[in-house]
């Protein structure tokens, strides 16, 4: 698969490693509006051709797919002009800055027929995996309640200081993530209530949300997510998760840490991602699962089955912004009539 990445900023220097430990993958381009800043990150994954206009990129180069890897608000932009050029698209989360935008990218790639999947790797982080696989074994029976936590006081606006300037932040960054989590271990939601609030005064956006689902099983699932979080332990950047069922509990800790809890006992495992040498340590379990969820699409993108389409994470685009409208109007919001609203 050639494969050109659109956007050379802090990520890319983890994506494009990551696609590189596969094999079946070629990076045959890097476009950067900064061409310096493409051609640096050419240099040093040995990418052969760099661009600084989309344009040229798109016309020039034989493509299968593009990953866009910048701003959310390029995203419909970049998608567009590669599914009216016949390549298919990958793109970061969040899919776009609004709902109406994100139906706009569905409905292009689907009318010139390419294949969309958006990078939401979250759900591919090895101590992820192993909690659904654990609850999927039933050993602590039915589940019926669920809290899913992301909480932190990581400088995350250091090195990446343009979410300090967005309107929507947590939601849409860690909500993103968070609640694909969600869906991804309990399934679909029925409706949600959705709290929010800006602690950071030096920041436009909010930075704590408080999400309670009633999944489509009538499992209770509470998603709570913060970066102004000064904790006894900073878990920044593990995602925690603590599944009850009639048989037992599953808790999912600090350092990678999975508890199963029956009428026996409590058995304890730890579950470490892979450790690559491009990775940087305090993101380890983040950049590792993105080898795994390049992968899911690889397997999309040569014509098999796939996790992270676009139609996929259309869902979870649907609970961010039904999140942002409970906590407009301070309703719950029931998904269904939602997305009817919506379109």
């Amino acid at each position: 698969m050639r494969i050109a990445i659109v956007g050379t900023g802090f990520w890319a220097r983890y994506q494009i490693p990551a696609w590189q430990e596969l094999e079946g993958v070629e990076i045959v381009a890097a476009y950067n509006r900064t061409r310096s800043k493409a051609e640096e990150i050419a240099q040093r994954f040995s990418i052969p051709n760099v661009y600084d206009n989309i344009e040229s990129l798109l016309l020039k180069e034989e493509l299968d797919c593009i990953d866009i890897i910048t701003d959310v608000d390029t995203h419909p932009v970049f998608t567009k002009m590669a599914a009216e050029r016949g390549v298919n698209v990958i793109c970061q989360k969040p899919m776009a800055a609004s709902f109406a935008l994100a139906q706009e990218m569905i409905h292009v790639c689907r009318k010139q027929g390419v294949k969309f999947f958006v990078h939401e790797n979250f759900r591919w982080q090895a101590p992820i995996r192993a909690l659904k696989k654990a609850i999927n074994s039933g050993v602590i029976g039915e589940p019926f309640k669920a809290g899913v936590s992301f909480c932190s006081g990581f400088p995350v606006f250091d090195n990446q200081p343009f979410l300090a300037e967005l309107e929507q932040f947590i939601l849409t960054d860690i909500g993103s993530h968070v609640l694909d989590v969600c869906r991804f271990l309990f399934g679909e939601a029925d409706n949600l209530r959705c709290m929010t609030r800006r602690v950071n005064p030096a920041i436009k956006g909010e930075d704590v949300a408080n999400v309670l689902m009633e999944m489509q099983s009538g499992l209770h699932c509470f998603a709570e997510m913060s970066y102004a979080s000064i904790l006894e332990k900073e878990s920044f950047p593990q995602t925690l998760v603590l599944v009850e069922g009639t048989k037992g509990s599953l808790h999912l800790t600090n350092d990678f840490v999975l508890k199963t809890t029956t009428r026996q006992g409590t058995l304890s495992e730890i579950i470490k991602p892979v450790l690559y040498d491009w990775l940087d340590p305090a993101y380890a379990v983040v950049h590792s699962s993105i080898v795994d969820c390049n992968r899911d699409i690889l397997r999309g993108l040569q014509g098999e089955a796939a996790e992270t389409t676009g139609d996929d994470n259309f869902e979870t685009v649907k609970l961010v912004f039904a999140a942002y409208e409970s906590a407009r109007t301070g309703k719950v919001i029931h998904l269904k009539n939602f997305s009817e609203w919506l379109s």
